[in-house]
């Protein structure tokens, strides 16, 4: 049996697997934004907000600031660069894969 050891990778895809967290993300792509305004828009109560947040906190994709009363959000877009990289070699290797099947099925002279 192969063992796994979690990665950051693994904490960045974990967290952008459910779409709460997604559209959360998209929301902060826009400026920061106050928990209590983030979670106004969700059918959702503010504690399921919130462990929404936790799991993006952890992952490194949002950052909290306090400020009195008041938890703000700010996305931390840089940390999605390895799931881009990784996603960028599986899309190359299928790309070229495809390139060369094409050709060959166009290639009159197999």
């Amino acid at each position: 049996m192969v063992e796994h050891f979690p990665t950051a990778l693994d904490a960045v895809y974990g967290a952008i697997a459910h779409p709460v967290r997604r559209s959360l993300l998209e929301r902060l792509s826009g400026g920061t934004a106050r928990v209590t305004d983030l979670a106004d828009r969700y059918d959702v109560s503010l504690a399921a907000v919130s462990k929404h947040i936790r799991v993006l906190e952890g992952a490194g994709l949002v950052r909290r600031l306090v400020t009195g009363r008041e938890h703000w959000l700010v996305l931390e877009p840089a940390r999605l660069e390895p799931a881009t990289q990784w996603l960028d070699t599986y899309r190359r290797f299928w790309e070229a894969s495809l390139d060369r099947l094409e050709a060959r099925l166009e290639d009159p002279n197999p």
